[in-house]
């Protein structure tokens, strides 16, 4: 193993214990979050209804792409679930701009970023794919990855839009 593994190794366990602490804040309550009964209402507020269905939703996606990126096992899928719920995690706060202090979308477009960069480099030799011998070495195993982590992201954000909408709001 050499210096690019072992840095992919030490990338792919903070990306991944990042993720997974994510789910457990939204879920269990576990580092400083709110746990189920707080984020709920938040993600009715952001159209992710119902909220307690999506906070579940969320956090089983997050800790499933943390397991596969920090086991590197199915490591293309995992790079792709977790792209893909920061995509819809960034979305909310995406009319706020970039930057965290402000209210931006900062924090998950960072890990989405990370984990399409990692699905391009691929998990390195400290993982299961490699030791199971999982061939990704072909150019479209990461563009796959990306494309499906892009397109996954699109249903959620485009129907919490609409449960969003003045439309959706109003009963008549």
């Amino acid at each position: 193993m050499d210096q690019t593994d072992v840095g992919l190794l030490l990338l792919r366990i903070v990306l991944g214990g990042l993720i997974a602490g994510h789910a457990l804040q939204k879920s269990a309550g576990w580092f400083g979050g709110g746990g189920r009964s707080q984020t709920a209402p938040v993600f009715e507020s952001w159209g992710f209804r119902p909220g307690h269905v999506m906070v579940a939703v969320a956090a089983v996606s997050e800790l499933a792409g943390a397991i596969l990126i920090v086991t590197g096992l199915a490591f293309p899928l995992g790079c792709a679930i977790v792209l893909g719920t920061m995509i819809v995690a960034a979305s909310p706060n995406a009319k706020n701009g970039l930057w965290a202090q402000q209210g931006g979308c900062e924090v998950p477009v960072f890990y989405g970023l990370l984990a399409a960069c990692l699905a391009v480099t691929g998990p390195g030799e400290a993982s299961l794919d490699h030791v199971l011998d999982v061939p990704l070495d072909h150019w479209w195993v990461p563009v796959a990855a990306i494309v499906l982590g892009v397109v996954a992201a699109v249903p959620p954000i485009v129907r919490s839009r609409r449960l969003l909408s003045p439309i959706a709001k109003d009963p008549s």
